[in-house]
């Protein structure tokens, strides 16, 4: 599988510079801190698996549910590649353990 690189031109928020901003003051593209988790398959039901058990690896890890604000399904039908993407859309806090290092510094701070 081949990786290509491209430039993209973006401001501080991490959205295209081009890209057409709502107009109305209220409006506004927000800034929503989620980060996709991907599993790729030839076979769907394996891929579905997987993702479900890492989920299952993660919430224990974390020790509550990991906050999924979607599950995307894609295909890629390159030659040579994974058929089937899952990809779970996954609160990049929750994957960088901002719960547990909360709860550890209010378990220090009771100490």
């Amino acid at each position: 599988m081949s990786e290509k690189t491209v430039a993209l031109t973006l401001d501080e928020a991490g959205l295209a510079t081009d890209l057409p901003r709502p107009q109305h003051p209220r409006d506004e593209v927000q800034q929503v801190p989620y980060r996709p988790v991907q599993f790729r398959d030839d076979d769907l039901p394996t891929a579905l698996e997987r993702s479900a058990a890492w989920l299952r690896a993660a919430q224990e890890w974390l020790g509550e549910p990991l906050d999924v604000i979607a599950v995307h399904l894609d295909y890629d039908d390159r030659a040579g590649s994974p058929y089937y993407e899952v990809k779970l859309l996954c609160n990049e806090e929750d994957l960088a353990g901002a719960p547990l290092a909360v709860q550890r510094a209010e378990l220090d701070a009771q100490r």
